[in-house]
């Protein structure tokens, strides 16, 4: 696993407190909605509209939370630094940096020096932390 990863989606849990909320505000709109379709079906034309308004407004709110709160959380991404390996040969000083690789530890021997052909060692592993612009 020698690549590295530019960026990651990784979805963000919802609050539960904010959950709760949404959930509530749907069981209220359902409510609302019957007990406006009940009070159509009895005669009492005075509380229809607002108990229907109140429903489907509700439900309205409700989805475009739930739509709102899905959307943000795949548009968040992690974007992860890269992390370089100094890898420094013992004899001549030859100093090499490239790609952090799996399995990857200081002191660990590492390929050959391309200017005395003795086994070079991995002298530091870091991340290279840049700035948001």
């Amino acid at each position: 696993m020698g690549e590295t990863i530019s960026e990651t989606k990784t979805p963000r849990r919802i609050s539960s407190f904010f959950l709760i909320i949404i959930v509530v505000t749907l069981a209220l709109s359902i409510v609302a909605i019957f007990s406006g379709v009940n009070a159509y079906i009895s005669g009492d034309s005075g509380t229809v509209y607002p108990s229907l308004l109140i429903g489907v407004s509700g439900l309205a709110l409700s989805a475009y939370m739930l739509f709102q709160t899905r959307r943000r959380t795949m548009q968040i991404a992690i974007k992860m630094q890269p992390v370089t390996t100094t890898i420094r040969c013992r004899k001549c000083g030859f100093k090499n940096l490239r790609e952090f690789q799996r399995g990857d530890y200081i002191f660990k021997e590492a390929e050959e020096c391309p200017k005395c052909t003795e086994k070079m060692q991995i002298a530091s592993i870091y991340r290279e932390a840049k700035e948001n612009e």
